[in-house]
């Protein structure tokens, strides 16, 4: 089933829509001053580096999940810290591009990030208040026929 999916022409557009949404992501964090390992990516993934803020990866990644953004904690090379603190975050683009998001998406949930790297704790109730008021138009489920 799995093969038989890879192979159909609609698999090959969302996994191009998953490197155009990581390349806009990559720009709009280039944009706002993120650092990213390696620069960027060539993928669906991305490291960022937050050595250059007062962020660790394990602080980001609990403080976007509280504004229901998931991401991991991450080990950067060269790490100074230990790997259950970490100095990045790992960010990827399958999820939301599942949802049905496109490039200008990437742009806001950039900005989202960015807002709580530089606020912190500060910054999570307007983040989770923009992402909610974000997802309504990206529902989990659209519901069943005859439900």
């Amino acid at each position: 089933v799995c093969f038989h999916e890879a192979l159909q022409p609609e698999f090959k557009t969302y996994q191009q829509q998953i490197i155009r949404n990581a390349k806009a992501l990559e720009n709009a964090f280039h944009a706002n001053g993120t650092l990213m390992v390696s620069g960027g990516t060539d993928n669906h993934l991305m490291l960022l580096d937050l050595t250059n803020t007062e962020r660790t990866g394990k602080e980001l990644e609990e403080l976007l999940g509280l504004c229901n953004i998931t991401v991991n904690k991450n080990t950067i090379p060269g790490e100074k810290r230990s790997p259950t603190v970490a100095s990045g975050i790992r960010v990827g683009t399958p999820a939301v591009t599942t949802r049905g998001m496109v490039e200008s998406d990437m742009v806001a949930i950039a900005g989202f990030i960015k807002r709580v790297i530089d606020g912190g704790e500060g910054a999570v109730a307007s983040v989770k208040a923009d992402v909610q008021e974000m997802m309504k138009r990206f529902p989990l489920y659209e519901g069943f026929p005859n439900a």
